[in-house]
């Protein structure tokens, strides 16, 4: 055992003395990682319209054109839905939340400054708390331009004073001494605006005071429903993980031809030390590597870009299970060819061929269904399942066990396969 920690020693020490190699084993796929969640991330949650369901239960002039203003909104993107279909599309993630207009919200807008104000409802997920915070605070400032287009448009806003002022004589339960201060307001209001009108000049917005507000937020608690990735960074990561894996084991087999090729191995034959604890030190410092490497990278994907596993012991599992697949085709990879020019060209054919089709490249989920099915030869394709599956797919134990099987069979029939004709001198056939 001693040998063959030796011999895992003094590969992972070349491999730190290669600064090209370590570049692109432990930088290149955390920056590749990196790129692409940022890609697919966008420049952020507030730069992006949010998603609302919208419900409109009241049906009057008021509550359309209310939903054809947030319609026209830059920061929403509204889509007319029943409740039943908004609380299920919130439920799903579909929509970031949904906004309902109750039945009397038209008839409230039109007493500004008396009675209840317009209740608006407001369901999201409880975990979502910024984005209700930001979508009532474009709400408040759509419902307060009534406010202001009244008090910008002379004709406008004394024919609303009419209307209000005739209103107010058949207003229900509202005390004769408030319906009096209000008629008066109203008075002095529609005469501070006949001589805005004689004079010409324009008018200011108006305030209501005494604590007026143009509606009342009432929030219905949606829990979530979790499906698919958190962010763009739950599937960057382990494509970068892969592009680790990849790099690693190309690196290991690389170095494995380079011994051969220089005679290294048949110096190491001449001492005491066996065949198979030489490969078995050049397979444990692989797989020490790739452990290693992803391990680190999915540590800065937690820290720094929310990438959080739902299950750490099966992440460790898909992780442990990946190193042992490319640990075998590490061997095969050093087997391709007898020069280290022919094992590099066609060790890169194949591990491009295998990340095009695996997913490293492009997501799994959006490739169209043929390529989804081919990729099920790829071995980067069950390595990135078995990481997606402990961070966002919510895998159980059962079902990581056939990712994880396939990669250990790879590895064990792959490693077998090129130890068994694996060339230790240039000379032999």
């Amino acid at each position: 055992m001693g040998t063959i920690l030796a011999m895992m020693v003094k590969d992972l020490k070349l491999l730190a003395r290669d600064r090209m190699g370590s570049i692109f084993t432990f930088i290149f796929p955390l920056v590749m990682a990196i790129f692409f969640g940022t890609i697919f991330s966008g420049t952020g949650p507030a730069s992006r319209a949010l998603t609302l369901a919208l419900v409109d239960e009241d049906g009057t002039p008021e509550s359309r054109a209310f939903a054809d203003t947030l319609g026209a909104s830059p920061e929403f993107q509204i889509e007319p839905m029943t409740r039943e279909a908004a609380r299920e599309a919130v439920r799903l993630g579909r929509r970031t939340a949904y906004v309902a207009l109750p039945p009397g919200f038209g008839e409230a807008r039109r007493r500004m400054f008396y009675g209840e104000p317009p209740e608006i409802e407001v369901g999201l997920d409880p975990s979502r708390e910024a984005e209700g915070g930001m979508i009532q605070g474009l709400l408040t400032r759509h419902l307060s331009q009534q406010m202001q287009e009244l008090f910008g448009r002379g004709d406008r806003m004394e024919a609303w004073i009419e209307e209000t002022r005739a209103s107010l004589d058949t207003a229900r339960g509202l005390p004769a001494e408030r319906r009096a201060t209000i008629q008066r307001f109203f008075g002095e209001l529609g005469r501070f605006q006949a001589s805005i009108r004689d004079s010409g000049a324009g008018a200011d917005s108006g305030r209501a005071g005494g604590g007026w507000q143009p509606a009342r937020f009432r929030t219905a608690d949606i829990a979530r429903v979790r499906r698919g990735p958190r962010n763009a960074y739950d599937v960057s990561f382990p494509q970068g993980v892969m592009w680790a894996v990849l790099s690693t084991a190309y690196g290991f087999a690389l170095s494995l031809v380079m011994e051969r090729t220089r005679g290294t191995l048949v110096r190491l034959r001449m001492a005491p030390i066996s065949r198979g604890q030489i490969l078995l030190g050049k397979a444990g410092g692989c797989l020490f590597t790739i452990v290693t490497v992803s391990t680190v990278l999915l540590l800065i994907g937690a820290l720094v870009f929310n990438v959080r596993p739902n299950s750490w012991g099966l992440l460790a599992a898909a992780v442990l299970s990946s190193a042992i697949g490319f640990v075998g085709i590490m061997m095969l990879i050093s087997v391709m060819g007898r020069s280290q020019r022919g094992v590099s060209g066609l060790g890169w054919a194949a591990m491009m061929a295998m990340s095009m089709t695996g997913g490293a490249m492009v997501p799994l989920f959006v490739m169209p269904p043929w390529m989804q099915t081919a990729s099920q030869i790829s071995p980067v394709r069950w390595g990135i399942i078995a990481i997606e599956g402990a961070i966002w797919r919510d895998f159980t134990v059962q079902q990581m066990l056939l990712p994880c099987a396939i990669l250990v069979a790879i590895g064990v029939v792959g490693f077998a396969v090129g130890v068994r004709v694996f060339r230790w001198t240039e000379s032999e056939a």
